[in-house]
């Protein structure tokens, strides 16, 4: 029975008869996004860190300008030191450097700098590495905005660690269920640098390179998300004034009457719309990506199951007092905009009914003025055309007197000429008088046919 399956999938072409395996895949038309998506995947994998260890951590905020230079510098720096630069697309390379790895990555707005390398000292937080990146000759892309130094040391029996740390705003935080044990304030040293203490307890190195990078990137996305609240604090001053001044052009509206002073008005509620909508678009990005990053940092303390140490304050707990509310203004703000936009719109709707109800009034008082001149011309055209007759008439009928009187000299048999013209004198008004008829009835047939 499978025999005679094969020599049937044989026969429709499906399977090679030569081979016992079936015929080789064909070669299928890729599309050009496949590597790249595939690629993305594994384009920052988790570095194995040991102990002890010390990392430095910065971010820049750049624009597309800063980030191309960037990359070009950081190829130039790559190859300066025998290795090669990230290739054309690439968001995501790393390097050996002083005996440990520097890594580069591009993001929508920032790029980051981080650099894993042999603790100097025995001491916690002691001297910095004599070897690494960040010296004279690194080249800054653009705004620092994070720069983090991070600790990683075997569990510590004594608590000296806790002096290089604020008191007030130490928190201390089990991670990857009580296998590792992280401290930090979430405040700048000397040298500017915010500091993480990781205490390793059984952590396996990539373990351990998984929980850095997610550290770094919970300080990295938390800094960046608290953005969305200066946008929101300086927006806010505006939005106020467009309430109020709303609220007065309302009013305003109500007592309004007259299409000059509407059509002002209407002008005014515009002018404000496309205040309101500039200052809208200008803060979308910002606090969509606040939102998305807040995010970010709520995903990452999930994935590294932090908890609070015994008696000791977590760190998402020191987070969500500052960073909730940052985000519900932000989302205030927004609502804000999104309120004023509507009521505004809602109210030059209304206002552009009442001037396009008193321009069809005006349009409608215009159409009855042309109406009455209309009727007056066509008394005056009648008027016009009863004296043209009589004047028509009296020429023609002159030409008659004129014809009569010469053919009388002629010798012609016709009565006196006077008798032949008044004769003539109704036929003619009549002649006239029918063929300005004829004109004017062949006049309104040719309107008609063209309406």
């Amino acid at each position: 029975m499978v025999r005679n399956r094969e020599r049937n999938l044989v026969e429709d072409g499906i399977l090679d008869q030569g081979s016992e395996h079936g015929a080789p895949l064909p070669a299928f038309r890729t599309s050009p996004l496949r590597e790249r998506v595939l690629g993305e995947v594994h384009a920052r994998p988790f570095r194995p860190i040991g102990s002890p260890r010390t990392v430095l951590h910065y971010a820049f905020l750049t624009n597309t300008e800063e980030a191309a230079a960037d990359e070009a510098w950081f190829a130039e720096f790559c190859v300066s030191r025998g290795g090669h630069g990230p290739t054309s697309g690439t968001r995501h390379h790393m390097i050996p450097f002083g005996g440990g790895t520097l890594s580069w990555e591009q993001h929508a707005e920032f790029t980051t700098y981080s650099w894993d390398g042999p603790a100097a000292a025995v001491d916690i937080f002691g001297q910095l590495p004599r070897i690494h990146p960040f010296g004279a000759a690194f080249r800054a892309p653009g705004d620092l905005l994070v720069a983090v130094r991070l600790e990683v040391r075997d569990e510590s029996e004594t608590d000296l660690w806790r002096e290089h740390f604020d008191a007030d705003s130490l928190t201390v935080s089990c991670v990857e269920d009580s296998a590792g044990r992280v401290a930090t304030d979430f405040r700048q040293d000397g040298d500017g640098l915010t500091r993480f203490l990781v205490f390793n307890r059984s952590l396996r190195d990539v373990q351990l390179g998984a929980v850095v990078q997610r550290l770094l990137e919970v300080e990295t996305y938390r800094t960046l998300s608290m953005l969305g609240l200066f946008e929101a604090t300086r927006l806010q001053p505006e939005i106020r004034r467009a309430e109020i001044e709303l609220a007065e052009l309302t009013g305003e509206m109500r007592d309004t009457s007259g299409l000059g002073a509407n059509q002002g008005l209407l002008d005014k509620f515009t002018a404000l719309a496309a205040s309101l909508e500039a200052g809208a678009t200008a803060s979308t990005f910002r606090f969509g990506a606040s939102r998305a990053y807040a995010e970010i940092v709520n995903a990452r303390f999930q994935t590294l199951r932090e908890e609070a140490a015994p008696g000791e304050l977590s760190m998402s707990s020191f987070l969500v007092r500052r960073l909730a509310p940052a985000m519900r203004t932000c989302q205030a703000i927004e609502d804000r905009q999104a309120m004023l936009s509507r009521k505004l719109a809602r109210a030059t709707t209304l206002l552009r009914t009442r001037v396009d109800v008193e321009l069809e009034e005006q349009n409608r008082n215009l159409l009855q003025s042309m109406n009455r001149r209309a009727r007056l011309q066509l008394r005056l055209q009648q008027t016009v055309e009863g004296l043209s007759v009589a004047a028509v008439s009296y020429y023609v009928v002159g030409l008659f007197s004129y014809l009569a009187k010469a053919a009388k000299e002629a010798g012609l048999p016709l009565p006196d000429a006077n008798v032949v013209t008044g004769l003539a004198v109704p036929v003619v008004v009549l002649a006239i008088w029918w063929t300005v008829r004829r004109i004017r009835h062949h006049h309104a047939e040719g309107q008609t046919e063209d309406k």
